[in-house]
């Protein structure tokens, strides 16, 4: 069955190993550090943050403003990308992207702020979730239209003398070949996003950005400590399932 695995995916036996092993590394680690913090929990101030549900309710919301966040940037930035590669939008292409790295550019924590003081002061779920998602935008933006100029020419005119329409050739022949691109891209923005919805308790919006705050208003390092640990652990999660969609997804000539 793994012999049948490898030869149909293209992959070595060394992208196997990693593949394996990152999620496993990252497991060991969130149990080694979950099980000292709860051995270091003998106070009042450690224990209200250091606990079950609690740990479980601020995982779920930095998952779910992440998730939310991919979804977003894939609904705007892939159809925004296949537009923007067509000859006869190419020229607004680098005003675009000029946007979308002004957006990325910026810090973080401002466009948050931005975005909270425009709202009125409004706090929450989508308050965090909007600006992460600009924030995330460029990567999947980019790395489409690049994707899908990188595209041989020939291949397309071969659509199209078999008499494909323009719409069966993006979606038949350029899409499938930009896949791997896309893919690259969105894996970048994922891990963006989870990294910065850590600053997502500024507006009220919980996440696990909240543990690492308190640790440090406490000078609590049980909390802090666990708190960057389960951030990071995300992120090297999404990062694992990016790499398991590059792999898995991609058209198997490409792998």
């Amino acid at each position: 069955m793994t012999a049948q695995l490898t030869a149909d995916s293209g992959l070595s036996r060394a992208d196997r190993l990693r593949l394996l092993a990152q999620p496993v590394a990252v497991l060991v680690l969130v149990l080694g550090v979950l099980a000292w913090a709860f051995a270091n929990n003998d106070d009042d101030v450690t224990a209200r943050s250091i606990n079950g549900p609690t740990i479980l309710n601020l995982t779920w919301q930095h998952f779910l403003m992440s998730l939310a966040v991919a979804l977003i940037v894939v609904l705007l930035a892939v159809p925004l990308g296949v537009l923007l590669s067509r000859s006869w939008a190419r020229l607004a292409a680098p005003l675009v992207i000029g946007l979308a790295n002004i957006g990325q550019a910026a810090p973080s924590v401002g466009l948050l702020v931005l975005f909270f003081l425009f709202t009125g002061g409004s706090t929450g779920f989508w308050i965090a979730v909007l600006p992460i998602a600009l924030y995330a935008l460029l990567p999947v933006l980019r790395n489409t239209i690049v994707g899908l100029q990188q595209v041989d020419s020939s291949l397309i005119d071969a659509g199209r003398g078999i008499g494909m329409s323009a719409g069966k050739v993006l979606l038949r022949i350029e899409l499938p070949l930009a896949i791997p691109y896309i893919l690259a891209g969105l894996r970048t923005a994922l891990v963006l996003a989870v990294g910065t919805a850590t600053l997502a308790l500024f507006v009220g919006a919980g996440g696990l950005g909240e543990l690492i705050d308190t640790g440090y208003k406490l000078n609590n390092w049980t909390v802090m400590v666990v708190g960057s640990v389960l951030a990071m652990a995300l992120a090297l999660l999404v990062d694992w399932l990016g790499a398991l969609a590059e792999t898995y997804l991609s058209p198997r000539g490409l792998r």
